[in-house]
């Protein structure tokens, strides 16, 4: 099959012992794009990805590599353009970091495996740009599950691929590291157009780092597209089965469940400034309403799972008097009005008036 395509599959089916556990998989890549692949443990991820990489056998249909079949391609051309890092544990006998990372340059060294100096150099390198020059002498069993996960990383870069593929690998890192090491694959992407895939759970950052989404859900692929296609409320609330709290898809984060019963505060925020009260009662288990918000403020995003009721109006509209009326009635029934501090100005005067309303029912508490 030609196509257009660095990377595809087609009509791909992926199992074991000769049993299809996912069918249809076909997806197609261009170089330097990003797919992540995402869905709940268990359902399947990791089995693409080891069927990509001929680490197990495919059930049916073709993979891809550049308008080559890789069932023909042989160990050593496969190993010249991928490289792989799956969770596996890989725990080599007496050998550094260093060591471990140049048995990246293996496929390309002659039959006696001597590292040219040139070899030497680019290992240096990919310990660089993991931030791990100072572990090239350490044993590799000797270092944490995190700083391994960099060494596995700069010996995929060694290897100098046109595509790499890797299982979790943010697994065992700091938020810190997460961040680098996610960069570190844009640029692999963007600068030097490798094709990269990938699976993660931090569906957060997949959002932000991928080109195209794979929604892995047991027996099927859920869905497949870009991610501002993929990333809604209902799509990835469904993927994952989320009954209790919900995903919030405007600030790519999972929100808790909201706490149960009449409310009994009434937040008057907006413009981000309600929101760190808002999940501050919700830790709390103190069940409050929050208004007059506009839909597209980002503490409308968070009230709305969040607070028991919520006065809204729509993006841009201006507040009426009906929204006025339904505020005021929450604050007759809650015991605390409190102003989360957003400063007042020409479009939420009516907020002013809410303050000044609660005052005469004594029930206004200023945070700060």
């Amino acid at each position: 099959m030609k196509n257009n395509f660095y990377f595809s599959t087609d009509s791909l089916s992926v199992g074991y012992n000769g049993k299809a556990l996912i069918s249809d998989i076909t997806l197609n890549l261009q170089k330097g794009e990003i797919l992540t692949l995402i869905g709940p443990n268990g359902s399947g991820k990791s089995t693409i990805l080891k069927s990509i990489t001929r680490h197990l056998a495919t059930i049916a249909g073709t993979v891809y590599l550049d308008n080559k079949n890789m069932r023909t391609m042989n160990g050593r051309d496969v190993a010249t353009r991928m490289a792989v890092v799956l969770t596996e544990r890989v725990r080599p006998e007496l050998m550094t970091c260093g060591e471990l990372v140049a048995s990246g340059r293996y496929p390309y060294t002659g039959s006696f495996g001597r590292l040219t100096a040139r070899d030497h150099e680019i290992v240096r390198e990919a310990l660089r740009r993991v931030h791990a020059e100072e572990l090239y002498d350490r044993d590799f069993t000797a270092i944490s599950d995190g700083q391994r996960q960099r060494i596995m990383l700069a010996r995929a870069i060694a290897q100098e691929p046109e595509i790499i593929v890797l299982d979790e690998p943010t697994s065992f890192l700091d938020i810190k590291h997460k961040i680098e090491l996610l960069e570190i694959l844009n640029d692999m992407a963007k600068k030097q157009n490798i094709t990269v895939v990938m699976s993660l759970h931090e569906i957060d950052l997949a959002c932000k780092v991928s080109d195209k989404i794979v929604c892995v859900k047991g027996d099927h692929i859920a869905a497949y597209g870009k991610p501002d296609e993929i990333f809604s409320d209902e799509r990835i609330n469904q993927l994952y089965d989320i009954e209790r709290g919900s995903y919030n898809a405007l600030l790519g984060s999972v929100e808790l469940s909201k706490p149960a019963g009449d409310a009994k505060i009434f937040l008057i925020g907006g413009a981000g400034f309600g929101t760190r009260y808002y999940r501050a009662l919700q830790k709390a288990n103190i069940p409050f309403a929050a208004g007059i918000l506009w839909e597209n403020d980002v503490d409308f995003a968070v009230a709305s799972v969040l607070a028991q009721e919520v006065v809204s109006v729509k993006a841009f509209s201006s507040i009426t008097d009906a929204e006025i009326t339904k505020a005021k009635a929450i604050i007759d029934r809650v015991q605390t009005v409190i102003d989360c501090g957003c400063p007042i100005g020409e479009f939420n005067r009516a907020n002013e008036e809410l303050l000044r309303y609660a005052g005469t029912k004594l029930k206004t508490e200023v945070l700060v």
